[in-house]
């Protein structure tokens, strides 16, 4: 019987704290990087729901522009998120690493977005959206 309580409490605490890694604040982390690889790697996301990191280009005015990568997140907590460049960065320039949603689309797992689209468009908290800036080495 002690057996059996403890596991249930051990059960329990594993699945609350993945029930609180899956409510915790949406978030996205990355550190300058050399991209000359043809990726860029934001070390840690939380994501409400299913979704996408996506890569914009920026500059000093850090209004996000062109999409330039993406790659798929999951609900809660993800580490070491690589997304393929689909056009060259140089060193020096700007990339803006972004949460997006999985909302709006027509087809649930293709990322849907165009610069200002509503389809899987960017995650906001209190208004403001969820990302970090990364300069390309």
């Amino acid at each position: 019987m002690k057996r059996l309580i403890a596991s249930t409490l051990g059960l329990s605490l594993i699945a609350g704290a993945a029930l609180a890694a899956s409510h915790a604040a949406p978030m996205v982390e990355g550190m300058d990087q050399d991209v000359s690889g043809g990726t860029v790697t934001a070390s840690k996301i939380v994501a409400p729901a299913n979704g996408w990191l996506v890569v914009h280009r920026t500059d000093a005015e850090m209004k996000p522009g062109p999409v330039v990568g993406h790659a798929p997140l999951k609900m809660g907590e993800n580490t070491d998120i690589a997304a393929i460049l689909t056009e060259p960065v140089e060193s020096g320039e700007m990339l803006m690493l972004m949460l997006h949603g999985e909302d709006g689309g027509m087809q649930t797992g293709i990322f849907e977005y165009t610069l200002g689209a509503k389809e899987d468009g960017p995650v906001r908290m209190d208004g403001d959206l969820v990302m970090t800036v990364i300069t390309a080495e």
